[in-house]
C-alpha cells in the first residue's frame, strides 16, 4: 500500500508518516513546496505521479484568529484546497482520509457532538472546514472524515508548548474555563489514522483522547505534570476576548469508532505525560 500525506511539515502530518513508516507501509510525505493544495495543476500533477492507494490530507490553515481577517487565504486552503485533493482522488479512485475539527459544529449545549450531528460553524475557519467536508461528501464515497480538538505534537507549535513557554518568565497566567472538550495527542491519532486507512469503513468519526476538561483543566494539569509552580487563573471567554468564537462545547462521541472495532484513543492525562516525557527530555 501506497499513502500520500499532506502537511507533512505541521504535527499531524509529521506523525503520520512516522506510523506509516514503522508499519512498513510506503509513506510520500508533502508540503507546500512539493504540493500547494491551492494550486489544482499542482495537486493533479503530484498526486497522479505518486499514483497513492489513498491520501491523508491534514494540511490545513489552522490560525482560527488571523482566519476572521484572512478570509480568503483560509478559504482557498480548507475548502478548495480540499475540493482540489478530492477530485483527483476521485479520478484515481484513492482513498481519502480528511482531518476536520470540532468547530464545524456551533459548541452549544452539553451533549456530546455525535458524528451526524448537524453543522453550524461560528467562525471563518470551521467554515471553511465545513466546506471541505461538504467537497470530500459530494465528490467521494471511498472517505473518512475525521474530526479532532485541542491537537498537540511534537513537531510544530500548541497549547502545551505556549504554557511551558510563558513559564520561562511568567508566574501568573489567565486561561479560559468554560471551553469543554478533549486535547488530542497526534501520536495517538497517527496510529489510528494508520488503522483506518487500510480498512473499507469509511464515514465520518470523532477521534480525541478519552476524557473531557476545559482549557483551564488542561493548563494546571500541564504544569503539575512539568513540575513547574504556576498561578493559573480562570476566566471566560468573554473575559479573554479573541477574535474568534470558540465552541464553548466540543465534547465529541467516539461511539463509531468502537463500533466500527477501532481502538479508541488513551486518556489525555496519560498522552501528557508521555509527551511531556518525550520534550522535556526525561
Amino acid at each position: 500500500m501506497k499513502v500520500l500525506v499532506t502537511g507533512v511539515k505541521g504535527q499531524l502530518g509529521f506523525d503520520v508518516v512516522n506510523e506509516l513508516e514503522k508499519k512498513g507501509i510506503e509513506a510520500v510525505g508533502v508540503d507546500i513546496q512539493e504540493m500547494d493544495i491551492t494550486d489544482r495543476t499542482s495537486v493533479e500533477q503530484v498526486i497522479r505521479q505518486e499514483a497513492p492507494d489513498a491520501v491523508i490530507h491534514c494540511a490545513a490553515y489552522t490560525a482560527v484568529d488571523a482566519a476572521e481577517e484572512n478570509e480568503a487565504l483560509c478559504r482557498r486552503v480548507n475548502a478548495d484546497g480540499t475540493r482540489n485533493i478530492a477530485e483527483v482522488c476521485k479520478a484515481l479512485d484513492s482513498k481519502l482520509i480528511y482531518i476536520s475539527t470540532d468547530y464545524v459544529f456551533s459548541g452549544e449545549g452539553e451533549r456530546p457532538w455525535e458524528p451526524e450531528d448537524e453543522r453550524a460553524p461560528k467562525s471563518v475557519y470551521g467554515q471553511t472546514k465545513y466546506e471541505g467536508e461538504l467537497a470530500v461528501q459530494e465528490l467521494l464515497e471511498k472517505y473518512f472524515i475525521v474530526r479532532i480538538a485541542w491537537v498537540f505534537g511534537v513537531n510544530g507549535r500548541n497549547f502545551v508548548k505556549t504554557m511551558l513557554k510563558l513559564a520561562e518568565n511568567h508566574d501568573t497566567i489567565t486561561v479560559v474555563n468554560d471551553q469543554f472538550g478533549s486535547p488530542t495527542y497526534t501520536y495517538d491519532l497517527a496510529r489510528l489514522l494508520v488503522d483506518m486507512v487500510q480498512t473499507d469503513k469509511y464515514g465520518i468519526y470523532h477521534a480525541t483522547n478519552e476524557g473531557i476538561c476545559s482549557w483551564y483543566d488542561f493548563a494546571c494539569a500541564i504544569f503539575k505534570e512539568a513540575g513547574i509552580s504556576m498561578n493559573v487563573k480562570p476566566v471566560t471567554s468573554e473575559e479573554y476576548g479573541a477574535k474568534a468564537s470558540r465552541p464553548a462545547n466540543s465534547r465529541m462521541s467516539k461511539e463509531k469508532l468502537t463500533q466500527q472495532g477501532f481502538e479508541r484513543l488513551p486518556a489525555w492525562q496519560d498522552a501528557l505525560k508521555r509527551y511531556l516525557d518525550i520534550i522535556l527530555e526525561r
